[in-house]
């Protein structure tokens, strides 16, 4: 089938299309577009589901297409970018068909389910020359994207130590039950916390240990029910993490440096504030940060990319390096060794000039989609 070039001239807005109606495309990013209007435009859906596109296209008033209509619709040049929502197995299918048709890749987190996979990604889109950004949203964030900025004002000294707890109670049957789909708590949750440790120490790990368990209980009969992982990092820095999917919801992380702390709860939240939590020489003070829209964020982001012929930030080669981070995590795991790491090819890092000060999106009636806590 015969491809093209979308063109993206700087007075137009970027067309997308959303493949993949599940509950973080119909709570989240759907309704961010009403924000990110100066340069992006919802203007097609994708699902399986015949009453998913037919409620939610008339909701949007965009056209709704069934995934076998997706390649066509990728070469039609009615789109220019793809908002990949999809289960994890099928990132990369989906996101290769699009950037070989010449449509620019915005494609959730994990990345893809293997390095293999990643690769495949990043060279079709090099190839095709079109822009690849993976959906950390956690990079348009203020609160996150503080937190690094005080690690590099010293206010801490030198950060040393690192702990995060990613925990919540997933609903039986969800997709990350599903070995085949890319579940478990490392791939889904986990990936968070390497963020986190990644971006505050402004490096990568090069050795990680990890042990993973589960109980009795049917829902991880596939998959881990809990991981836990230790990373160390250039300098003799540590990060550890537990990142679970069968125990209450906690999302926290603590940087300790040697001259005061800080503890972010909530942390990786997108649906209320997260909070600082800062001591330093013996005196602690908590800053607030508001509900904001970082879905949207990303998306303004992701768009200026694409209007400006400029590389994103996250790209496919940070998406890569998580996924290979947790590849060895799972060898850890394994065979209960240790999993040396080679230096990675880092391009840039997320700093304050990438945040985005958007309002809450509204909560939203779902079509056949629910969330992943029980």
């Amino acid at each position: 089938m015969k491809t093209r070039k979308p063109d993206n001239p700087r007075g137009k807005r970027v067309r997308y299309a959303v493949v993949g109606l599940g509950h973080i495309a119909q709570a989240a990013m759907l309704p961010a577009f009403a924000h990110a209007t100066q340069n992006s435009e919802l203007v097609a859906l994708v699902s399986g589901d015949a009453v998913k596109r037919r409620k939610l296209g008339r909701r949007h008033r965009v056209q709704s297409y069934g995934y076998e209509a997706c390649a066509e619709l990728f070469a039609s040049g009615a789109v220019d970018a793809a908002y990949i929502a999809l289960p994890n197995h099928l990132h990369c299918a989906y996101a290769v068909l699009a950037a070989e048709a010449g449509v620019h890749v915005l494609c959730e987190k994990p990345m893809a389910v293997s390095v293999a996979e990643c690769e495949e990604m990043i060279r079709a889109a090099r190839t095709r020359r079109v822009k690849l950004m993976i959906a950390y949203r956690l990079h348009f964030e203020e609160a996150n994207l503080s937190a690094v900025e005080l690690v590099r004002s010293r206010k801490l000294g030198e950060p040393r130590l690192f702990t995060s707890t990613f925990t919540l109670q997933v609903k039986a049957g969800n997709i990350r039950t599903q070995r085949a789909a890319g579940g478990g708590a490392l791939f889904d949750i986990g990936i968070y916390c390497i963020q986190a440790a990644s971006q505050l120490f402004r490096c990568d790990p090069i050795e990680v240990v990890a042990t993973s368990a589960s109980s009795d209980d049917p829902r991880f009969r596939e998959v881990d029910e809990t991981t836990s992982a230790i990373l160390r990092f250039p300098g003799d820095r540590i990060a550890t993490f537990t990142a679970s999917f069968g125990a209450a919801d906690v999302s926290s992380y603590r940087l300790v440096g040697t001259k005061g702390d800080l503890r972010v709860e909530p942390a990786y939240e997108y649906h209320g504030q997260l909070a600082h939590h800062l001591t330093v020489a013996g005196r602690s003070t908590k800053r607030r940060f508001p509900k904001r829209d970082q879905f949207a964020a990303e998306l303004i982001y992701f768009s200026e990319c694409v209007r400006r012929n400029l590389e994103p930030e996250p790209s496919g080669l940070e998406g890569m390096i998580d996924v290979k981070i947790i590849e060895a995590l799972r060898l850890s795991a394994t065979t209960g060794r240790s999993v040396p790491l080679p230096d990675f090819p880092r391009e840039r890092r997320p700093s304050l000039r990438q945040q985005r000060r958007l309002p809450p999106v509204r909560r939203v009636s779902l079509v056949r989609a629910e969330g992943a806590s029980r």
